[in-house]
C-alpha cells in the first residue's frame, strides 16, 4: 500500500470510521471497519472481513448498472481498510434542510434518486442503509446521485430486501421534509422508470413492510 498524506477524522460510525487522506496526489478517503470487544474475535474479524470484501463487490458492481459510486482505489483486507474516491458535494439530507418550505427544489434530485435505485434493483442489488446521509450529489442537485456505504447491501437481492430499500427512502423523506409525500411521488416515479419491469412487485413489498412496521 503506497504511503499517505496525514489524515483528518472525518466521521466515527457504528461500524467504521472515515479520514480523509491524500492517495497518490489525489484527494480520497480510507475507510476502516472497527473491532468490536463485544464480538468474539473470530467473529468480530470474519465479520469485518467479509463487509469489506462485499462492499468493494457492490461499489464496482453499481458503477456498471449506471449507478455511481466511489471509485476503489485500494483494498487492505487484512486490516479491513478501503482507500476510496472522495466526492464533493450536498447529501440528500443537506438538500431537504435547504427547502423545508417548498419540495419544488428538491423533486428532480429525489426522482434522480429514483432512477439510480430502480437501476440498482433491476441488476438485482440493493443498498442496505438507504438513509439521507448515504445519498450525495457531486455535480450538485442537478446531477446523478452517488451511493455511499453498500457494506450492507446484497448482491442477489430479493423483493424483501428491495422493499426494504424503499420503506426506508420514504420514511426518511417523510421524517425529514413537511413535503414529503410529493417527494416519495417524484422518488417513485423515478424508480419506475429505472426498475420497469421489477417495479411493481417491489413497491408491493414496501408497502406491506410499511404496514409490518405500523402495527408491531
Amino acid at each position: 500500500m503506497p504511503d499517505e498524506e496525514p489524515d483528518r477524522p472525518v466521521s466515527r460510525g457504528a461500524e467504521a470510521s472515515l479520514h480523509a487522506v491524500e492517495w497518490l496526489g489525489l484527494p480520497a478517503m480510507r475507510k476502516e471497519r472497527e473491532s468490536k470487544n463485544y464480538r468474539p474475535k473470530n467473529l468480530d474479524e470474519r465479520l469485518k472481513r467479509e463487509r469489506t470484501r462485499n462492499e468493494v463487490r457492490l461499489l464496482t458492481e453499481a458503477r456498471r448498472l449506471g449507478v455511481r459510486t466511489p471509485i476503489v482505489y485500494d483494498v487492505d483486507l487484512p486490516h479491513h481498510r478501503l482507500i476510496l474516491e472522495q466526492l464533493p458535494g450536498p447529501t440528500l439530507k443537506d438538500l431537504l434542510d435547504a427547502s423545508k418550505e417548498d419540495a419544488g427544489p428538491v423533486e428532480p434530485p429525489v426522482h434522480a434518486l429514483g432512477v439510480a435505485i430502480g437501476r440498482l434493483h433491476a441488476g438485482g442489488i440493493s443498498h442496505g442503509d438507504l438513509t439521507s446521509s448515504n445519498i450525495l450529489y457531486p455535480d450538485g442537485p442537478d446531477g446523478p446521485p452517488a451511493l455511499l456505504d453498500l457494506s450492507m447491501g446484497s448482491r442477489n437481492a430479493g423483493v424483501e430486501e428491495r422493499g426494504i430499500d424503499l420503506h426506508l427512502v420514504e420514511e426518511d423523506l417523510k421524517g425529514l421534509h413537511p413535503k414529503g409525500e410529493a417527494l416519495v411521488r417524484a422518488f417513485l416515479d423515478g424508480y419506475s422508470e429505472g426498475n420497469p419491469d421489477g417495479q411493481a412487485e417491489v413497491r408491493k413489498r414496501a408497502r406491506e413492510i410499511r404496514g409490518r412496521v405500523r402495527y408491531a
